[in-house]
């Protein structure tokens, strides 16, 4: 499907899962490019689902707006890989999640890399970036993406699905992403632990609020640990319950204690 000879790369899980820092870690290889989150695939969804009725009059069967969605796609993420000297292109729109299936019908060679995270820390990390409401609706959300990536998962074979894990990610980088990297069938090039000196098209307040963070835990590493636990230790008592009822079973099931 895709013009480039690399397979599409998907990264996916709930936000604030460390889908950033995993496209920053890709997007510094000499082989892949992932710029910055598109989240329109999910509006196209809609011409073959919930707009179906209308587009349908067009007497085009579903496939063929499958292949002219895909096309779109592929040709402006190829065009931008080829821009930076890269022949295959991955996509970080944590959104994406919840389109798996419409994303496996545009792209049925594609792979996915799933990022899982502690839910507590994940909530804790919607309440320092938007508050009490955008914490308590994660929640719910936290547990939806992580269902979801994980059940769709299970259909795919190995080559196509992954887990990392984001607390496995910063304590032991070099080792989690080999493993990804053999995984995506690319050899391994050191330099992605460095990926601040290379190129991304990224806005200038990442920057500023992961120097932020470093300057307020004392962590002055490039992949920093401080979050990890941050639910153990910020999240009020009401958010914290609310969590164990909702997601208790879960967080278990993942291996969290």
């Amino acid at each position: 499907m895709s013009r480039l000879p690399g397979r599409p790369i998907f990264i996916i899980g709930s936000p604030r899962s460390g889908t950033t820092l995993l496209r920053l870690l890709l997007d510094s290889h000499p082989n892949i490019s992932c710029g910055s989150e598109t989240h329109f695939l999910t509006q196209m969804e809609r011409i073959v689902g919930h707009n179906w009725y209308s587009i349908e009059l067009f007497q085009f069967d579903k496939a063929y707006w499958h292949r002219k969605i895909a096309e779109f796609f592929d040709t402006f993420q190829s065009d931008y890989a080829l821009s930076r000297g890269k022949h295959r292109w991955a996509e970080k729109t944590p959104q994406y999640t919840l389109r798996v299936e419409f994303i496996n019908h545009l792209f049925p060679d594609c792979q996915f890399i799933h990022m899982i995270r502690d839910g507590r820390d994940v909530v804790t990390s919607h309440h320092d970036r938007w508050g009490f409401r955008s914490a308590l609706a994660s929640i719910n959300a936290w547990r939806t993406y992580v269902q979801t990536a994980q059940c769709f998962g299970r259909s795919l074979p190995d080559d196509r699905y992954h887990e990392l894990r984001y607390e496995a990610l910063v304590d032991q980088p070099e080792a989690v992403m080999r493993r990804a990297f053999e995984y995506l069938h690319e050899p391994w090039v050191p330099e992605v632990l460095e990926y601040d000196q290379a190129a991304h098209d990224l806005g200038p307040r990442h920057a500023r609020h992961t120097a932020t963070r470093r300057a307020n835990s004392g962590d002055t590493s490039l992949i920093y640990q401080s979050r990890v636990g941050a639910g153990h230790r910020e999240l009020g008592p009401l958010l914290s319950f609310l969590f164990h009822v909702k997601n208790g079973k879960l967080l278990r099931k993942l291996g969290y204690r």
